[in-house]
């Protein structure tokens, strides 16, 4: 890889883990996801009144992929709730790409190669560090993680198919952040009906940041991927996990032991071996 293809790799890492901190600071997790999609919304708007309208086909793909991330937002922001940052976040990237390999593998015969095989293993040894000593994450914690994991393998797969009918991939990432931005915030309402939002404008602007932050995030590793090739690109991606356990300790004071290190360069090499293809 190239030094600017791995600096926007790298870039779009840290920026993934900071935006999930800034959720994880804020007191109302739910308003700011909420939030948070109000500014990738506005951003999909102007791409799609640039771009072609997606295909027919991939209209039903698109609608349940929207539906499936507004349950991711509404899962991540309940398991911030009762988990860190060094916890929640390990538990969900490295599940991501375990459930998506095993769906593969049980849904379409895909074969499991031998990086997938040692991947899913030390996935499966960080997570298992992660839920293990005093510092251990909550069963709540673990339990809505790997919910929120689900969603994501969930939407991930359905994109893999609707993409292809789309007609046009930026089109159609443009239009599920749209539905994705009108469904979430009716679920917020109907979440929280009855109670009256009264928040502090630094608690909206930390979402808007963060929402933005999330953009940019998205933008640096689509362009590195337009630059480099797919498996180094999304394995390098994967050292999100690492990235955040420092930044939980630098910015929300959560504990940083050496056992939880050891844990997330586990689920970050495991990530990088299966995503990783030569």
């Amino acid at each position: 890889m190239s030094p600017v293809v791995i600096a926007l790799t790298l870039a779009a890492a840290v920026a993934h883990a900071i935006w999930n901190a800034l959720l994880r600071a804020g007191s109302d997790r739910l308003w700011s996801v909420t939030v948070m999609s109000f500014v990738s919304s506005a951003a999909a708007l102007a791409l799609a009144l640039l771009l072609p309208f997606p295909a027919e086909a991939s209209w039903p793909y698109l609608a349940a992929s929207a539906i499936l991330q507004v349950a991711y937002a509404i899962f991540l922001a309940y398991a911030y709730g009762y988990g860190e940052l060094g916890q929640v976040y390990p538990f969900i990237r490295g599940s991501v790409p375990i459930l998506v390999t095993l769906g593969g593998f049980a849904l379409a015969g895909q074969r499991l190669s031998g990086p997938a095989v040692i991947g899913i293993a030390l996935v499966c040894l960080g997570i298992a560090g992660l839920g293990l000593g005093r510092s251990r994450a909550h069963g709540r914690t673990i339990l809505l993680a790997l919910a929120t994991a689900l969603f994501v393998a969930m939407y991930v797969t359905i994109d893999g198919l609707g993409v292809r009918r789309a007609g046009n991939a930026q089109s159609y990432v443009a239009w599920i952040f749209l539905v994705y931005g009108a469904l979430l915030p009716l679920a917020y309402l109907v979440l929280r009906r009855g109670t009256s939002l009264d928040l502090p404008a630094p608690e909206t602007l930390k979402a808007v940041v963060a929402g933005a932050v999330s953009i940019l995030s998205y933008g640096a590793f689509v362009t590195a991927l337009s630059r480099g090739k797919l498996g180094p690109v999304s394995a390098l991606r994967e050292t999100s996990v690492v990235f955040s356990v420092f930044i939980g300790r630098l910015l929300l004071g959560e504990t940083l032991t050496r056992r939880r290190l050891l844990a997330c360069l586990a689920v970050a090499s495991g990530a990088a071996c299966i995503g990783y293809a030569p």
